[in-house]
């Protein structure tokens, strides 16, 4: 592969990269320009559908697609929110934007707006991400007072006003329709769908959501064209008809048990293994991994010997995991208990559904009880079929949900248990050694 020169990264370690005045010096805002002049909102969203961007908030789903289901002839007001509430674990990327090239992301909003005729953008921000929230706020204060924001920006018919909004801390404000009950002021409650947001969304009018990496994206592809974007990444699959391809560069955070965890912006479809060899340092302590989770905890799982299964829309699904996601990947090594890793996801996963549907209330929490009663050595070889039976029956795909934190839930649960069998069940029949001597302590007293 040549070398790949980041675009979404490139100025995060400039000083004040934060600053409007460095972002226009290293010609920001220039493409905002240029669209206001020349080029009509219908052109930018088919400049956006010819590089075939997809979604990076987790599902994929084309963007300038997205955008063309707005109602045609609207009164409006149309609303853009922009999605930055980064809940799912191990995933950082939006932050890193935000904190390090607030201005990047906010071009690519105001260009989202005017190609999709949003007179107000909400920006989303999840509750803990203090310096992402300043660093944002700041920027659209900057903005604002070199007029790039609010009335006829740059002397033009188009105007926008930006509102930032404080998340109230919980997973389920990441799914597009709970983030809007909740940006009303309500409980984070999704709404069943139909109508989608694009007909009716924040407050009952037109709203398209999109992710920051994708607002990002949106502004290099008007700086560099969408031929630009599609020669990175991988074509669709000439064998699947439902493949739109895998194109752009993409954002993929590494953690867990490597040597370099951290934030790296590589096209998409390189391999699990050479992200982790490459670009996180290998598997730490010179062990070997024993599983990845390859884009936050909804995903489930990947074996040492999937390692090499290409990290786009595609890949993951061929392995038995539920997508791409966020591209979070998180590497566990050789001498950690899958019992625990499952423990902590279903403990996570029992405490951020939001209650509305009774399968994903119940199953999430019976599958964390589940999963603590085997950890601490009560198990029986008859709870790990429960448990793929919960995962299976619990999630929008079985059509039990209103939204896919269920899916989310569940798959962990059933790919760990058909991946890691035998070792579930070492577990249950032989026990831990530090359960059974807690157990064995626990009995004297």
């Amino acid at each position: 592969m040549a070398k790949f020169e980041p675009v979404l990264l490139k100025r995060i370690a400039k000083d004040n990269s934060d600053h409007i005045d460095s972002y226009i010096a290293d010609g920001g805002y220039l493409g905002l320009k240029k669209v206001l002049k020349d080029m009509a909102p219908a052109q930018v969203i088919d400049l956006v559908k010819a590089s075939g961007l997809r979604g990076r908030g987790g599902a994929g789903f084309p963007t300038g697609l997205k955008w063309t289901f707005l109602p045609k002839d609207h009164p409006g007001p149309i609303y853009l929110c922009i999605n930055a509430d980064e809940s799912e674990p191990c995933t950082f990327n939006n932050r890193v934007l935000m904190e390090k090239d607030p201005h990047q992301v906010l071009e690519g909003i105001i260009l989202t707006s005017y190609a999709v005729g949003a007179s107000k953008t909400f920006i989303y921000v999840r509750y803990e991400y203090g310096d992402a929230y300043r660093s944002m706020e700041r920027a659209v204060q900057q903005a604002y007072d070199k007029g790039l924001l609010g009335k006829n920006i740059q002397g033009s018919s188009f105007s926008l006003e930006a509102v930032m909004h404080k998340g109230a801390a919980a997973y389920i404000c990441g799914e597009e329709t709970g983030l809007i009950e909740s940006l009303e002021g309500k409980r984070a409650w999704p709404r069943i769908k139909p109508p989608f947001p694009a007909i009716e969304g924040a407050f009952r009018k037109p709203t398209i959501v999109n992710n920051i990496e994708t607002v990002s994206c949106v502004k290099n592809i008007i700086d560099l064209g969408a031929d630009w974007f599609k020669s990175i990444g991988i074509p669709p699959d000439p064998t699947n008809p439902r493949d739109a391809g895998s194109y752009g560069p993409k954002l993929y955070c590494v953690s867990g048990h490597v040597n370099r965890p951290g934030l790296v912006e590589l096209p998409m479809g390189i391999s699990v293994r050479e992200l982790i060899t490459e670009h996180g340092g290998g598997v730490w302590k010179n062990r070997k991994a024993k599983g990845v989770i390859p884009g936050g905890n909804s995903m489930g799982f990947m074996t040492e010997a999937e390692l090499d299964t290409k990290l786009d829309f595609n890949g993951p699904g061929k392995v038995g995991c539920l997508g791409l996601g966020t591209g979070a990947v998180t590497v566990f090594d050789d001498q950690t208990s899958i019992v625990d890793v499952l423990y902590n996801i279903c403990r996570f996963f029992a405490h951020e559904s939001c209650g509305q549907c009774t399968p994903c209330r119940e199953g999430t929490a019976w599958m964390f009880k589940i999963i603590d009663r085997i950890r601490k050595g009560h198990g029986r070889i008859e709870d790990l079929n429960i448990l793929e039976e919960v995962g299976n029956q619990i999630g929008t795909m079985p059509g039990t949900t209103i939204c896919g934190l269920a899916d989310g839930a569940g798959w962990p649960v059933k790919n760990a248990i058909r991946k890691y069998r035998n070792e579930f069940e070492s577990y249950i029949k032989n026990g831990d050694k530090k359960v059974r001597t807690l157990n064995l302590q626990m009995s004297h007293h």
